[in-house]
């Protein structure tokens, strides 16, 4: 058997890393259907089906998993072998980020970023995934929401979230606006604890015994409060679009810091990259601007009983 080629190995190994072929595709830089090709080739040339489709993607078969163990760390020691030699150009960023960031911050304001350096390439990679910097050597920097300490990275703050109880003009017409001391009393979505046990704690009223939902991922919460589900505890940064759109209202002017804040990530390699800098310093003066926005006090309508109340 002749030698298989190498770029397939390497398209390979990204497929069962990422669990998806598009996403795959998107990080070779390839389309879909060439990493696809690739991928077919090699299971034709060793005679072995290496992934399955499944409802989220893809994934590996014992084949190919007993193929990616024995591969996966020499294709990442050329990699780190040929790193060093690499040129990076100044003219190209690649970042990393977060879906819900991307679409609700950071995408509305990138026109003015790339009117000010139209000499810029700018690659955007959006995933939730934890991002290793030292395996995947095609990403500069990454926008991340979380705690601020990543080991071996410099963390850049931006600004901090707030969270505060949203609802749907629809669910507020049906059952009235809620009062600080009644918010307890009306369907509210997440979980007990957590947050909402802050929010009551610090500003009045009780708990309710049950909630009406919970969801594990904010997006998919902030449109079940859209769709007139119950009253979410939304993340005001990834609310705002839903806000500003008219699908959600914020009940109150009162709100909690949240836990975590946004940042900017990067490794070492990355400090001297011109590019990077320049992005840097347009992030920060729009992080800061947005920021004093947002510390602004927060307009609440003024509460009306519910139907059917006095």
């Amino acid at each position: 058997m002749s030698r298989p080629p190498l770029h397939a190995l390497q398209g390979f190994v990204a497929t069962a890393r990422a669990r998806n072929l598009s996403r795959a595709a998107e990080q070779l830089h390839l389309t879909t259907s060439a990493l696809s090709h690739q991928i077919k080739g090699l299971e034709e040339r060793i005679g072995q089906r290496l992934f399955v489709r499944n409802a989220r993607g893809v994934s590996l078969t014992a084949d190919g998993q007993q193929l990616y163990e024995r591969i996966a760390a020499h294709l990442d020691g050329i990699e780190n072998a040929l790193r060093p030699y690499r040129s990076r150009r100044g003219d190209v960023l690649s970042l990393t980020l977060m879906p819900s960031f991307a679409n609700g911050w950071l995408v509305p304001r990138l026109p003015r970023f790339l009117a000010a350096h139209p000499q810029l390439e700018l690659n955007l990679q959006s995933s939730i995934e934890l991002v290793d910097f030292d395996r995947d050597g095609a990403l500069d920097a990454g926008l991340r929401y979380g705690p601020g300490h990543w080991p071996g990275l410099e963390a850049v703050h931006l600004f901090d979230d707030w969270i505060a109880p949203t609802a749907s003009p629809g669910l507020i017409a049906r059952l009235g606006r809620p009062t600080l001391q009644t918010l307890g009393d009306y369907p509210l979505l997440g979980a007990p604890g957590g947050r909402w046990s802050d929010w009551f704690a610090q500003f009045g009223g009780s708990a309710p015994q049950r909630f009406v939902a919970n969801f594990d991922d904010t997006e998919a919460l902030h449109r079940a409060a859209g769709e007139g589900l119950g009253i979410a505890l939304g993340r005001l940064t990834m609310a705002r679009p839903l806000i500003e759109a008219g699908r959600l209202q914020l009940l109150f002017p009162q709100r909690l810091k949240s836990d975590y804040a946004h940042y900017l990530v990067l490794p070492p390699r990355s400090r001297e990259h011109a590019g990077l800098a320049a992005f840097r310093a347009w992030l920060l003066e729009e992080a800061h601007a947005y920021a004093r926005e947002l510390a602004k006090p927060a307009a609440a309508k003024p509460a009306r009983p519910r139907p059917g109340k006095r």
